[in-house]
């Protein structure tokens, strides 16, 4: 790891990376997405033959229910047991963040309120590249299905044989996600954008990808709507002299693991510093005058895991504006977060959790505002619908409101 300082050059480049646009993966995804817009399944079977080199057929395309039994005979049952656990602490995470409808009125008649209506499918994208992401099915399926979407559609690329991995099937088929498809990469976000012969449209296309599989997210937003435009994984820690450092050193290492994963220590310990450069194999650490500063410097980071290694990190959570999932204490290691604790590990990346959340119930839920007038209501507010009106040169919008009063304002 590389000690940094504050401000330097090197800091400012930290501060403001984000979701890297490449006009070359730009251009090829555009070509792809437009193939698979007017070819459909023809284009998408095309290029799963030139990325995954696997030969499929439009039925061979969607997995079977006796794929779906193999699976099950692929796998461990101490799998399974684990499984079950982790489904209940996501559903226990997420059933306590649905928001309800909601409705007031007012003494002379108006009824203001919410409408809540679930997205009625949902796309859900499962990396599985040199590994599969197992987790991600529940990570994202769950939070889907308790907000009340009907059709959850799964695509993940095809392995060598052109099967499905059979943990991501059973996983899957537990959750009783709708349809399982074997394609990946910007074709199949095309597919699930436009909608194919075989492969519904949707309203709404969620999960991690590579580089490609961003990009196409980005340029199909509006013909659907997505989560967000991720990029390499990350991690902050925010460690003082009270840290262990074999607890920091491993959690900023288990971060290296992934391919671009990008590691920051954030200390006001030069001890620990000198420490954690040397166990550590990439990444930055920041030198921070106190825990003030130190959180000061995470927000402008924005990380995507935020690890708190200090005696009260209740007290400095309250001062952390801008982290994507937020652990407090030497034992809630981000690993948690990833596969275990209940909230997903769907977050923002590259600085966005400025702006951005996690993936949550709210993802999957249009809200429609709903407003009721009684008589007496609408007069009472007639002057100011004039003045309004008359200003911004609609007078048809007042029009429409006298009316309902005849020419003199009167029935």
């Amino acid at each position: 790891m590389r000690i940094i300082r504050v401000r330097s050059k090197e800091w400012e480049k930290l501060t403001s990376r984000g979701f890297s646009r490449r006009a070359r993966i730009e251009d090829r995804v555009r070509e792809i997405l437009q193939a698979v817009r007017t070819e459909g399944d023809e284009a998408l079977l095309r290029y799963t033959r030139r990325f995954d080199k696997v030969r499929l057929t439009p039925k061979q395309l969607k997995t079977t229910e006796a794929e779906v039994s193999a699976a099950f005979q692929n796998i461990s049952p101490e799998f399974i047991g684990s499984l079950k656990t982790v489904i209940e602490n996501v559903e226990r995470f997420y059933k306590r963040s649905v928001k309800r409808p909601w409705r007031i009125r007012d003494e002379n008649g108006v009824v203001l309120g919410e409408h809540h209506v679930p997205l009625e499918r949902v796309g859900v994208y499962v990396p599985s590249g040199t590994a599969p992401l197992v987790s991600t099915v529940y990570m994202t399926v769950l939070p889907a299905k308790i907000a009340g979407v009907k059709e959850i559609i799964l695509v993940t690329p095809p392995k060598a044989d052109g099967s499905v991995d059979p943990h991501i099937l059973v996983v899957a088929n537990l959750l009783k996600v709708t349809a399982v498809y074997k394609a990946g990469g910007a074709q199949v976000i095309g597919a699930l954008a436009f909608g194919t012969k075989t492969i519904p449209k949707v309203d709404k296309i969620v999960g991690p990808g590579n580089a490609y599989v961003t990009e196409a997210k980005r340029q199909v937003f509006g013909y659907v709507d997505i989560d967000m435009t991720a990029g390499p994984t990350e991690i902050a820690v925010i460690a003082n002299k009270f840290a262990n450092p074999e607890f920091v050193a491993r959690d900023l290492e288990a971060e290296n693991e992934h391919h671009q994963g990008l590691a920051i220590l954030i200390t006001t310990s030069k001890t620990l510093a000198r420490t954690i450069r040397q166990k550590v194999s990439r990444g930055y650490i920041l030198l921070a005058k106190s825990l003030d500063e130190a959180a000061e410097i995470a927000n402008a980071v924005a990380p995507e895991h935020l690890e708190i290694h200090v005696r009260r990190p209740e007290a400095l959570i309250r001062k952390i504006k801008n982290a994507g999932a937020i652990f407090i204490g030497p034992y809630s290691p981000a690993s948690v977060g990833d596969y275990a604790a209940g909230p997903s590990h769907v977050l923002p990346t590259g600085g966005t959790a400025r702006f951005f959340s996690g993936l949550g119930v709210g993802e999957f839920v249009k809200v429609s505002h709903v407003i009721g007038y009684s008589r007496k209501a609408l007069e009472n507010a007639k002057g100011m619908i004039e003045r309004l009106a008359t200003i911004e040169g609609l007078p048809k919008h007042w029009e429409s409101v006298q009316a309902r009063f005849g020419k003199d304002g009167e029935e």
